[in-house]
Formats: C-alpha cells, sequence, structure tokens
C-alpha cells in the first residue's frame, strides 16, 4: 500500500471509512470482518466517529482492531455540541471507552458549531498532552474556517471530494497542498451507485481491467496528499478498494474524465454529506 506523510506518521492513502456501520447488529459480523480484512490488505487507518449510528461504529471498530491497535492508525471524530473544554474529554473518553483503547492517533472536530475555534483547540491540546490523543485536526472546513483557524498543529480537513464534488480544486485543495497538510477525503466513490454508472467512467474502467469505484478511487489520489477512506463490508469491494492504490490513470483518461465531471471555475461553497 502507498503511504503519504500525516505529521511525520506515515499512513496509506487509502483507508476505510465506517459511516452507516455499527446500524443493524445483524451486520456487525460482517462489519467487523471486512475491517479486519482492510488492515491485512494494508488499509490500517480507519475512520469513525461518535456520530456514525451514535456510538455504534466506534464498537465495530474496537472489535476489529482489538489485539491488532499497534497496527492501525485509529481516527475518531467529535460532535460540534461536544466541542467544548467540558465537553470534548468527556466525549473522547466516550469514545475510547467504545473503541476499546487509551489514545486515539487523531481526533478530528466533526464540523464547526456554537463553540469559539479557540476554546476547542484547547481542549484538543489538553488531551494531546494527557496522551489521549496523538494529534487533532478538523473536518468540513473551507478555506475561509482554515484561515480562521490558522494553527500549526492542525493535521488535516476531512472533506466531501470525489468526481461529482470537485469544489475543493479551486481554493481548498490547493491552499492545503501549499500547507503540506493532507486532506482526507470522504464519500470518494459517491453516494448510491449513481456516479458509478457514468458511461465515461466505465468505459475507462474496462480499458484498465478495473472497476469504476477502482477509476474514481485512482483518480483522488492523482492528487498530492490526498487520502481516501471508501466504505465497504463486502470481501470482494474491500479488496477492490486496496488494489486502488495501484491504478495509474493516463493523461487521455483524466483529460476524459474531466470533461465528463467539469472542474469548477469559481469559488463554491463547501458541500457536506
Amino acid at each position: 500500500m502507498r503511504t503519504l506523510e500525516l505529521a511525520g506518521i506515515h499512513v496509506p492513502v487509502i483507508g476505510q471509512g465506517t459511516w452507516r456501520m455499527g446500524e443493524e447488529r445483524s451486520r456487525h459480523t460482517k462489519e467487523v470482518a471486512a475491517l479486519r480484512l482492510g488492515i491485512e490488505l494494508g488499509m490500517t487507518l480507519i475512520d469513525t466517529a461518535e456520530m456514525y449510528a451514535e456510538g455504534g461504529a466506534e464498537e465495530v471498530v474496537g472489535e476489529a482492531i482489538a489485539g491488532r491497535r499497534d497496527q492501525v492508525f485509529l481516527v475518531s471524530k467529535v460532535y460540534p455540541h461536544n466541542a467544548s473544554c467540558l465537553g470534548i474529554p468527556q466525549a473522547c473518553e466516550r469514545s475510547l471507552r467504545r473503541l476499546n483503547t487509551d489514545y486515539i492517533d487523531l481526533y478530528l472536530l466533526h464540523w464547526r458549531g456554537e463553540y469559539p475555534l479557540e476554546e476547542t483547540v484547547e481542549a484538543f491540546e489538553r488531551l494531546r498532552e494527557s496522551g489521549k490523543i496523538d494529534r487533532w485536526g478538523v473536518s468540513n472546513f473551507d478555506l475561509d474556517d482554515m484561515e480562521e483557524l490558522a494553527s500549526p498543529t492542525c493535521t488535516t480537513n476531512q472533506v466531501l471530494y470525489n468526481l461529482e464534488e470537485r469544489g475543493i480544486e479551486f481554493d481548498l485543495l490547493p491552499w492545503s497542498q501549499h500547507q503540506r497538510m493532507p486532506v482526507m477525503a470522504y464519500c470518494p466513490i459517491g453516494q448510491g451507485g449513481s456516479m458509478l454508472a457514468n458511461s465515461t467512467l466505465k468505459q475507462i474502467a474496462a480499458r484498465h481491467e478495473a472497476t469504476p469505484a477502482q477509476v474514481a478511487l485512482a483518480w483522488i489520489l492523482r492528487q498530492n496528499g490526498v487520502i481516501a477512506i471508501p466504505k465497504a463490508v463486502r470481501p470482494e469491494h474491500v479488496q477492490l478498494n486496496a488494489q486502488a492504490a495501484q491504478l495509474r490513470l493516463e493523461i487521455g483518461d483524466l483529460e476524459a474524465l474531466d470533461q465528463a465531471f467539469r472542474a469548477p471555475q469559481r469559488k463554491q461553497r463547501l458541500a457536506m454529506v
């Protein structure tokens, strides 16, 4: 698995997302198995959040990483309404219990809320000093948010980014690359499959003997400093995601995708799901 550097640590360019995991007990065993398979295939970065199934996804992750915590780079996120000096340590302790670990590698503010950024940063720094987290970052922050934050200890920004949602390419992504701050792309293969049905995407996939989802992931990874975190439960999808890190798109492929999915020509409001 290819890697990139995030705050001095080398992490895989393709990790594993967990949104919608933990919602149904009947899928628990398959979800745990999928994450374990992903770890074995080199997708050792696992992203979750207290919001996902109200802690249910963290419980799935906790079971999946049992006995292999030292192999995993663990990312979780705190609700904005918990992002105060009092709320963050309490939320972190709840996440630690569900994850069955004593530290989180990277702890993110899920999106901006009512609390001042200075207060949230102070709470993150206290967690870092106490060893509860190693690093912290943000999610769903636009360029003006990042400039207001202006913190050298913020290590990443996790945002929606895929072929259909390219708004960050206008300003946020270039700024992040200039700052050498990795961007984590959530929903990198879209939602619901409509994007993957695009005829151009399917044609390129056929030429490379790949799937449209693999091409979508390879397209994300053409950018420097971007980590993709697709979610998969079926074993074959987990394997295909891992293999996508080796797919190299040609100039003609990228030009065709630019025609099918237009790059932004002006500032766009940051897309979120």
